[in-house]
């Protein structure tokens, strides 16, 4: 069932990017008066299609990672004599150009769109405060304490922990110097300080921000409280309820969730004695855990019981709503600092300061996509706007076969006065494709990887 789901929301969500995106590119074809003959969401066999008052075939495929406008164009095949004026390549440059990057415009606009939902609607977050600083750390460098709440990097705002963690990104390999404000909780006064970065970070392939500073984040302690009991798992039968907590097992103390997740994981098919206080008293059960395998072939116990999460202080958590005009003005910056840091980090990569092995594709998109909308509408449409950022700016790299490439070549004839030989064009294309090709298997052989 799970894994239905996370196929229904990948799919979905890639059928939103991919239309967006290719409407973009009918609709000002349509408006140059270019004929359209297809109009394609997904590759290879047709699953569905029917055709408009003006003869363009509509299509649903059954590949569906991507999509396709066809268009009349002489270098595709013979063109009538009386549709030469409605062929692609006939039309003046600039229309050209106009058709080739509404496809990124569209999806820079649904950014916007879904960002400007989130904000208006209000953005809820946990300001990060210090638990703990590292010694010898670059957090210990800058006289951080634990108790003070990171208020701002670089001068940029961190009211909550995905402000923090964007801004972080951005210093992700760089070296030179990292400024913090600070403030301790029911003060008004704020402290600065700083440290020095050197390739803070670069090359990591599993990227810890927070923790490459030496911070750990406060975080409310995750007791051994059941908040939902599996039917016919052994806590079941064990007679265990949510809202249980568990205070011992085999004598020994379990002070948080996670020591009770070891202890059970340790012993499958052992008898555990449980001592556990439910609405005030102390009450005593057994258990065994089941035997499962994992990857790996190892065995490890599971009883079959899920944690009650616990709840934030109320001094802890940040609200903002910013109003219809005000969520516009957040929305356009927050898709704009998108588009600059997928370019930074793309340039990283090139560099070697970021390792390539952070390069994702479909299937982590596929899980991050279903995590997100599990989390609920804002955290899916904050990621639905991130991934069509990054298809937009993608998409405009100066690399044939995208629609930057096309863009290249259109400016290059705007400027010469003359269209790119078709020689050098083909050279192009397949150098783009041999690129595009590499990227891609990268990123499949990651998130082959990570499984």
């Amino acid at each position: 069932m799970e894994l239905l789901q996370t196929i229904l929301v990948t799919l979905a969500t890639l059928a939103v990017l991919v239309t967006i995106h290719e409407y973009g590119h009918f609709w000002v074809a349509r408006r140059c008066g270019i004929k359209v003959h297809r109009f394609s969401i997904g590759f290879g066999t047709k699953l569905f299609s029917w055709y408009d008052k003006q003869g363009t075939e509509f299509v649903i495929a059954a590949i569906p990672l991507g999509g396709y406008v066809k268009m009349l164009d002489e270098r595709e095949g013979e063109v009538p004599e009386d549709q030469l004026p409605y062929a692609f390549n006939r039309k003046p440059v600039q229309q050209r150009l106009a058709t080739v990057a509404a496809g990124p415009i569209a999806n820079f606009l649904l950014a916007i769109i879904a960002y400007w939902c989130v904000f208006v609607g209000g953005v809820s977050g946990v300001a990060p405060v210090i638990d703990a600083v590292e010694p010898g750390s670059v957090a210990q460098m800058a006289d951080l304490e634990p108790g003070q709440e990171i208020v701002a990097i670089d001068g940029e705002l961190t009211p909550t922990w995905e402000a923090l963690h964007l801004q972080l990104l951005e210093r992700i390999g760089e070296s030179g110097t990292i400024s913090f404000t600070v403030k301790y909780p029911e003060s008004s006064i704020s402290y600065e300080s700083s440290a020095e970065l050197t390739d803070w970070l670069a090359g990591e392939e599993a990227m810890d921000l927070v923790g490459g500073l030496g911070i750990e984040l406060f975080r409310p302690k995750l007791l051994p409280i059941a908040e939902e009991i599996v039917e016919g798992s052994p806590a079941e039968q064990a007679g265990l309820l949510p809202g249980d907590l568990i205070i011992r097992a085999n004598g020994e103390l379990i002070p948080d969730w996670q020591a009770w997740v070891e202890y059970v994981r340790s012993r499958p098919e052992q008898t555990i004695v449980v001592i556990y206080d439910r609405d005030g008293l102390q009450l005593r059960t057994e258990l065994i855990p089941a035997r499962k395998l994992d990857d790996e072939g190892q065995a490890y116990g599971q009883v079959g019981m899920g944690v009650q999460m616990p709840e934030w202080p109320e001094d802890m958590r940040r609200t903002y709503s910013y109003g219809v005009f005000g969520a516009f003005t957040h929305a356009l910056k927050r898709t704009w600092d998108m588009s600059v840091f997928t370019l930074e980090s793309i340039k990283k990569m090139l560099m070697g300061l970021i390792s390539p092995k952070n390069l994702s594709g479909p299937i982590t998109i596929a899980k991050v996509a279903s995590a997100s909308a599990k989390s609920g509408l804002e955290a899916y449409l904050s990621f639905l706007a991130l991934l069509s950022v990054s298809l937009a700016v993608l998409n405009l790299l100066p690399i044939p076969v995208l629609d930057g490439g096309h863009i290249m070549y259109g400016i290059v004839e705007l400027l010469t006065g003359k269209e790119v030989s078709e020689r050098v064009q083909v050279l192009g294309y397949q150098l783009g494709l041999f690129i595009i090709l590499g990227v891609m298997i990268l990123a499949l052989y990651n998130d082959l990887s990570r499984l």
